[in-house]
Formats: C-alpha cells, sequence, structure tokens
C-alpha cells in the first residue's frame, strides 16, 4: 500500500475510534438522538476529519440504518440497546467501527458480548489468503455458542477511496464462497448478534441518502442539486439534516431526486423477529501474517 494512502486510513481510524467512544458516551437516558448525532459528527470535523457517513444510531430491534432528522426530539430509554456506527474518511479513505452500549440496565450484557467476543475471534484470523467463509464460520458460531444468532442477511464489507461498500462482503454466518482475502485489503468486519430471527427486513426511511447517478451539465434544476450533492459529498451517503441551510426545503428536494433516480434512500433495517440486536465492528488492513486493526 502506498504510504501516503496508508497514513490516512491510520488517521481516519483513529479519529472514528475516537470519535465511536466519544458517542458511546454521550449515550444516557434522557438525552436526545440529535444531540448525540450532532456531537459526534461535530468531534470528527474537529479531529481533522469527515463523517464518511451520518452517525448510525440504531435502538432495539432496529439493526441498522437510522440517523435522526434535524428536529427529532426522539429520547434514550432506559433499557435501550443502542448501536453507535462512525465512519470518518480522510480525503476518501474511510474507516468505518460501531459499539453498542445498554442504557442504564445490563439485561443484554450477554448479547452485545456475543458480537463484541465474534468480532475479536475474527480479527484473530485474518490474514491474507484466508476464505471469507471461514470468517463467516467463525463469527456465527462464536455467536450461537452463547446462544444467539448471527444475523445471515448483514455482513461486512471491502473499503475503497470514497466507496463505502466496494464490493466484497464479509459475511457472518457460512456461505458458499471460495473468495480469499488479499495482503492490502481495508475490510470493516461487523457482526450482528440478536435474540430474534437472525434476519433483518426493510423498515421505514432512515434519513439517509446516496447520489447514484451523476447527472451532466444543465440548466435543469434537479440536475443542478444532484451536481452540488456530488460536490459536497462524492458517492459516499448523507443525512437530510445536512442540507438545512444549504438548501431550501431539503425534504421535498430529496424526495424529487429519488423519484427521478439520483438519489437512493435507504431504509432502517429491522430484525425480522423484533429481537434484540448488538453490533461491533472495526476496520482492518490485511497482511500476509494477519492484519492490523485502526479504528
Amino acid at each position: 500500500m502506498d504510504e501516503e494512502v496508508y497514513k490516512k486510513y491510520k488517521l481516519a481510524g483513529s479519529i472514528a475510534a475516537k470519535a465511536r467512544d466519544y458517542g458511546a458516551n454521550l449515550v444516557k437516558a434522557g438525552k436526545t438522538l440529535l444531540e448525540v448525532a450532532e456531537k459526534v459528527e461535530k468531534k470528527i470535523e474537529e479531529l481533522g476529519g469527515k463523517p464518511a457517513f451520518p452517525v448510525n444510531i440504531s435502538i432495539n430491534d432496529v439493526a441498522a440504518h437510522f440517523t435522526p432528522r434535524k428536529k427529532d426530539s426522539t429520547k434514550f430509554q432506559p433499557g435501550d440497546v443502542v448501536k453507535i456506527d462512525v465512519g470518518v474518511h480522510i480525503d476518501g479513505y474511510i474507516a468505518d467501527t460501531a459499539t453498542t452500549v445498554e442504557v442504564e440496565t445490563d439485561r443484554y450484557g450477554e448479547l452485545i458480548n456475543a458480537s463484541r467476543e465474534a468480532l475479536e475471534n475474527a480479527i484473530k484470523a485474518i490474514k491474507a489468503g484466508i476464505r471469507l467463509r471461514e470468517l463467516g464460520k467463525i463469527i456465527s458460531e462464536t455467536i450461537k455458542k452463547r446462544g444467539y444468532r448471527a444475523i445471515d442477511n448483514l455482513s461486512g464489507h471491502n473499503l475503497q477511496r470514497y466507496l463505502l461498500h466496494a464490493g466484497l462482503s464479509i459475511p457472518n454466518v457460512p456461505e458458499f464462497s471460495l473468495t480469499k482475502l488479499d495482503a492490502d485489503e481495508v475490510i470493516a468486519v461487523e457482526p450482528f448478534a440478536t435474540d430474534g430471527a437472525g434476519h433483518v427486513i426493510s423498515g421505514k426511511e432512515s434519513n439517509i441518502y446516496r447520489l447514484v447517478k451523476f447527472p451532466p451539465k444543465s440548466r435543469d434544476k434537479t440536475r443542478i442539486y444532484a451536481g452540488k450533492l456530488r460536490k459536497l459529498y462524492s458517492t459516499l451517503p448523507f443525512a437530510e439534516r445536512w442540507l438545512e441551510g444549504k438548501f431550501t426545503n431539503p425534504h421535498n428536494l430529496l424526495e424529487d431526486l429519488v423519484r427521478k433516480g439520483y438519489v437512493i434512500s435507504y431504509s432502517q433495517l429491522i430484525e425480522k423477529g423484533r429481537g434484540m440486536v448488538s453490533q461491533h465492528e472495526h476496520t482492518v488492513i490485511v497482511t500476509e501474517e494477519g492484519c492490523e486493526v485502526i479504528t
């Protein structure tokens, strides 16, 4: 890996880890999700990075893909199982990391430990040449031994410049795949554990969007707006609330862009059996003999 690229990944990882831990410590009963999300994103910028995606704050049976709107007054409640998922980029080089905390209670400590231990065991096994299905087996068996299920249709992913999901999936369950990891690949490993069905379905909108079609130059307002989004966020996900002050009536604008196919809207991912979900995630750089955890 090029030395400058390596330094940017390392810096992104260091900032992401600090922002993740900062966010986890902010989660308290009575605090709003919006306050935590905005403080974490501000912390990322104060540390010299940029958010690679909106801070995801997914609670209880919501496994992933939720960030609050600007006027969201939702507060954390005692007993909530809260996933804090943070992404940081330096010049497009991304680090992605997550942790889970329980608000004021300890009913789900074992569930939370299941995803944490699965991540630790997977990281121990990662090295150039390992097959992805082996990682899925390790993650799934670790979670199963604690009495829970790995979520079968959520996975980790590889990271490339300005590409959060660059095409390679790191499974959380055994699958038939002969794909092997190569040295210098940058991957995010993220086990999800649940006491539910072990599968997620799409729910309501998440308030997270991504530009997927780059329009040609045009005087058409919709295409001009899409072009502005490209300059602001490139191919990375963004939040509706980030557009406040940049565009008039961001919600209507995004609905129009989604309808015309320039932008996609992410759905919340809900555990099918309405089970509680925990998540842990690190970004690593694969080496010949192992891997380097950068978050």
